[in-house]
């Protein structure tokens, strides 16, 4: 009993070697238990990554804690009194995994970690949250630069519970990274990607700024991961952002792009030697921003206890 309530129970501690990790890429570390006072029955010792999710339900908004990966480290076992075991892992990561920085700057709004559960008696304890850091895959940090080129400023980023009409997702929730516009008619931009190992889908929500159709227009493109990186994209978004100023909506997608309307983007100079990482920064710490860069701790997660439901009822929009 005294076991169960956590008095003399067995301690744990897991230790990762890839506190950084890019979308579809791979998890490794050591669990790492200490025996208490009594030898303990270990049922399981299992991982989850973790990430702040924003869903509705009953039309109220709620944060709650989205499950993105579970990764099993150990079956049942006896961890005898005072036994000191480490449990090395390495798993492969989901290719839908969130963005939280970039160039060492973590993006506003995003947070996630690796719980550990250490299952003794059917009772199950997370209390092990160790932060880590996702990176874009060099193939979407090449779009992510060309809005700054349009002119683009980083605002926010937060991770929405729902699914994308017209994208095959394996996760219930997808990431949105919103920008400021630069001068003219788009007032803010979402950008989602739902990678997977050969190709991935770019979802991007421009609004309108009032006067100009007053709504906001959804464009979609698929693309290998070798074509991203070889696509001027700053000409491919900026072409289908100066069709929205002139003819209102238009929703371009497939292989070809987002439409060629013989406007090739504007290459504004933002970057000026300072990379999206710097970027992002100004952004988030500056007047365009006005939010400060967040970091993940354990108070992150504090107030998250119930878990955000595996997916809402009825699709999100995009």
């Amino acid at each position: 009993m005294l076991g169960a309530l956590g008095v003399g129970a067995p301690s744990v501690d897991t230790v990762l070697s890839t506190p950084r990790v890019r979308p579809g890429g791979t998890l490794a570390g050591e669990v790492r238990l200490k025996g208490g006072d009594f030898d303990a029955s270990i049922e399981h010792v299992t991982l989850s990554v973790v990430a702040t999710a924003e869903a509705e339900a009953g039309g109220d908004e709620f944060h709650g804690l989205a499950e993105l990966s579970r990764i099993p480290v150990s079956g049942p076992f006896t961890l005898a009194k005072g036994e000191e075991r480490t449990i090395p892992f390495e798993s492969p990561l989901p290719w839908e995994l969130p963005i939280s920085e970039v160039q060492g700057q973590p993006l506003t709004g995003m947070a996630l970690g690796v719980r550990t559960e250490l299952a003794i008696a059917k009772a199950v304890d997370k209390g092990d949250l160790d932060p880590i850091a996702v990176e874009p895959l060099p193939s979407q940090l090449r779009v992510m630069e060309a809005f700054l080129q349009l002119g683009f400023t980083f605002k926010s980023a937060d991770l929405e519970m729902g699914s994308i009409y017209g994208v095959h997702q394996e996760l219930p929730c997808y990431q949105e990274i919103e920008f400021y516009g630069p001068p003219g008619n788009i007032s803010e931009a979402e950008l989602t990607f739902v990678a997977g190992p050969d190709v991935m889908d770019i979802v991007v929500e421009a609004d309108r700024r009032s006067g100009h159709y007053g709504s906001d227009a959804i464009g979609r493109f698929r693309v290998s991961h070798e074509e991203a990186l070889r696509r001027d994209w700053a000409a491919e978004l900026g072409s289908w952002l100066s069709a929205l100023s002139q003819y209102g909506g238009h929703h371009g997608y497939g292989h070809e792009g987002y439409g060629h309307h013989g406007y090739h983007g504007e290459h504004h100079g933002h970057h000026g030697g300072v990379g999206l990482g710097g970027a992002i920064a100004a952004g988030a710490l500056g007047v365009a921003g006005g939010m400060i860069a967040a970091e993940l701790t354990e108070e992150a997660f504090e107030g998250d206890e119930e878990a955000v439901p595996r997916r809402p009822d009825g699709p999100a929009p995009a």
